[in-house]
């Protein structure tokens, strides 16, 4: 598993309808995208959920690096480079995938944490906190599903993990859930990723 995520910071009076009929226009285009876990197309409004910021954030689970590269170099990402610019695209390795206690319902939130990889500390211990994290948030009432993994150039952990109502029980940035493409999350491995 491969996690990967750009986010479009907007100005704060900018018009998020606008991300809103993009996404109802062209979020079926991954729907049945090789090697693609899973895709949602997140979304941030100002003062909604502490959000300081209005965002358009979308978040990828990727069971092959091929899917994602087909992606990245001539697929949809292209259009999204044209339209607002070539933004930094972040990745991550995967760590541990689970699917929630409310598995099958629809994702109406995203919650997403990054923190530090501490310095001067075992890496195996740090790596089975964020596996055992990632079950714990799973097994919460509401999860759909959730998800860790780490950026070794920046030495950085990502939680992310789906909600199905509007009361998240992890903590982090909120997103909206715009859609959801999944044709292979039902082949991202669970568990441990290692």
């Amino acid at each position: 598993m491969h996690a990967l995520q750009y986010e479009l910071t907007l100005p704060a009076d900018y018009d998020m309808g606008i991300v809103r009929d993009r996404v109802a226009r062209v979020g079926h285009l991954l729907d049945d995208w090789d090697g693609l876990g899973l895709k949602t197309y997140l979304l941030r409004e100002r003062g909604v959920h502490g959000s300081p910021v209005n965002q358009y954030a979308p978040f990828y689970l990727w069971n092959t690096m091929e899917g994602m590269n087909r992606f990245l170099w001539g697929g949809p990402f292209q259009g999204l480079v044209d339209d607002f610019g070539r933004p930094e695209a972040r990745q991550w390795s995967g760590l541990a995938f689970e699917e929630g206690s409310a598995v099958g319902s629809p994702a109406a939130w995203a919650v997403r944490r990054r923190e530090p990889v501490p310095a001067g500390v075992e890496l195996s211990g740090v790596m089975e906190d964020a596996v055992r994290e990632t079950g714990r948030v799973a097994a919460e009432d509401g999860a759909v599903l959730a998800a860790a993994a780490v950026d070794t150039r920046r030495w950085e952990l990502v939680h992310f993990s789906l909600w199905e109502h509007d009361a998240p029980k992890a903590e982090g940035e909120v997103f909206e859930v715009l859609h959801m493409s999944a044709p292979g999350r039902d082949r991202l491995p669970r568990g441990r990723q290692w």
